[in-house]
């Protein structure tokens, strides 16, 4: 038994990837699913095209690599973070389609909930911020919406989890009912601090305790899956959201260690040890993993629109073919242009949260161009890093827990293979940027954690000293010319949140 699979459950598609015994991964499976879109600002799955999709995926990766699948120590599963599922204790199907993370129904609730003086509590024992974002109000939704729903969760019939949840229980055949703190600590439902689910919040929003999951550490004893489901009975060992498992895979275990992924959005998270620091930014306080009883605390922000400015140069203006293409296309580039893209297509993420703002190019000459498009679009991702760097490494040091300047800054997702975008980051922070050589982090962080438990990978300590460096790119930049840049970008953004 030598062999760890690791589930990674995105937003859009499904991996399957398997792991040996040295932490490689062998082969991977991945389909994508429907994504659903009933009005404007709502976004659902159908819980069973995930469902399917998992169990594809997996049986497709054990097959092609040839082995047995009593060969697999244990299963680590990493999931999309917030996406909401209520099911049927007794059968298993879900009452409503899951409501995805991206969805914005719940922005009046919220507004209610904010109108009656609730968002200081719910910040202070969730670390959250009052948004449609987390699961809660999701929850409270499909309960007003199908009818008795909410007297049956009461009664115990109905069951209540973020996706990990879901696809434990489909895949322990209902025998188990278990979420990690990561997880929880999206719910907006849980008490980071007591390390507990909150009686007070849960009433709040009317969310009965009794449909709510068991929390766990991130690598313990999840349940054993039914045979049949993948041939053999195994253990699922390893459990966390998709950016604490990135921030475990990039083994940023001490304070002031942070890692930010570039995918569609960009997700930074700043490690800040046993400490759950309260930003005076708008950042989230969230769990960063949890081991042994001991919750690592971190703060993360969230920029909407990273990978996704790319694919708007490519789908949007037709201007690119491929991804890989915008790095070309920004080193053309005309050096006497300044132009600026604030790409807020679908609001701004932190530190601003204006979900109703939208994106805005300044700049703009009759020399413009494809080129200075590009780069307009590869540095906001940049100046975007750049706000939570600076609003994450305020509140670190306002909270007493170190030095903002020796944070150390490790990039994974697709945005950063691009050398191009990964030294505009490093100019424009003014800090070193450390690229690593395994890219899959988010799934390595999910095998790891159950590798760890079943005995079969290293320790924390020793499994941090197996991170390893592609490249690090530092700054090449002039600070006054950096500092001049970030501060016609701020202009940029007060005059998008003006308008």
């Amino acid at each position: 038994m030598t062999y760890i699979l690791a589930i990674d459950q995105g937003t859009t598609s499904t991996r399957a990837i398997l792991f040996d015994d040295k932490m490689q991964a062998l082969g991977t499976a991945q389909q994508e699913f429907a994504q659903h879109f009933p009005q404007a600002g709502w976004v659902e799955h159908d819980p069973e095209d995930i469902w399917q999709s998992v169990v594809a995926t997996c049986r497709q990766v054990i097959a092609e690599q040839g082995i047995a699948a009593s060969e697999i120590a244990g299963i680590g599963i990493t999931n999309q973070r917030e996406t909401t599922v209520v099911w049927d204790r007794a059968t298993g199907k879900a009452l409503h389609n899951a409501i995805v993370w991206q969805d914005r129904r719940t922005a009046e609730f919220c507004e209610q909930l904010r109108a009656g003086g609730h968002e200081p509590e719910i910040s202070h024992k969730t670390g959250l911020l009052l948004d449609p974002y987390f699961s809660g109000t999701k929850a409270a939704w499909i309960l007003d919406q199908v009818p008795g729903a909410r007297a049956r969760a009461t009664a115990g019939e109905l069951l209540f989890g973020t996706i990990d949840s879901f696809l434990i229980w489909r895949l322990t055949g209902g025998a188990s009912h278990v979420s990690d703190a990561t997880n929880a600590s999206r719910t907006m439902l849980y008490d980071i601090r007591a390390g507990q689910w909150s009686a007070e919040i849960c009433a709040l929003l009317d969310v009965p305790m009794a449909m709510l999951p068991e929390v766990r550490d991130c690598a313990a004893e999840f349940g054993v899956t039914d045979p049949d489901i993948l041939g053999a009975a195994l253990p699922i060992l390893g459990v966390a959201g998709d950016q604490q498992a990135a921030t475990i895979g990039q083994a940023c275990f001490a304070p002031g260690m942070m890692k930010s992924t570039y995918g569609t959005g960009c997700f930074a998270l700043l490690n800040t040890g046993a400490v759950p620091v309260t930003s005076q930014n708008r950042m989230l306080t969230t769990v960063a993993y949890q081991l042994n009883g001991q919750a690592t605390y971190a703060l993360e922000g969230s920029i909407f629109i990273a990978g996704a400015a790319v694919q708007w140069l490519r789908d949007g203006l037709g201007i690119i073919e491929k991804a890989s293409q915008s790095g070309e296309l920004a080193v053309k580039s005309d050096p006497g242009q300044d132009v600026l893209l604030v790409p807020a297509f679908t609001g701004l993420g932190a530190p601003y949260w204006q979900p109703e703002c939208r994106g805005a190019v300044f700049g703009l000459t009759r020399n413009s161009g494809p080129a200075e498009f590009a780069r307009a679009a590869l540095q906001s991702v940049a100046y975007q890093t750049r706000d939570l760097w600076e609003a994450m490494r305020a509140d670190w040091q306002a909270a007493g827990q170190g030095d903002a300047q020796a944070v150390t800054l490790r990039v994974d997702g697709g945005m950063s293979a691009s050398d191009w975008t990964m030294q505009s980051l490093s100019d424009l922070l003014g800090a070193a940027v450390d690229r690593p050589k395994m890219q899959e982090t988010t799934a390595l962080g999910a095998a790891w954690l159950a590798g760890m438990q079943a005995g079969i990978y290293p320790d924390q300590a020793d499994f941090a000293k197996t991170w390893a460096l592609d490249r690090q790119f530092t700054p090449d930049l002039d600070p006054v010319l950096r500092d001049e840049a970030y501060s016609r970008w701020q202009r940029a953004v007060q005059a998008v949140i003006g308008v």
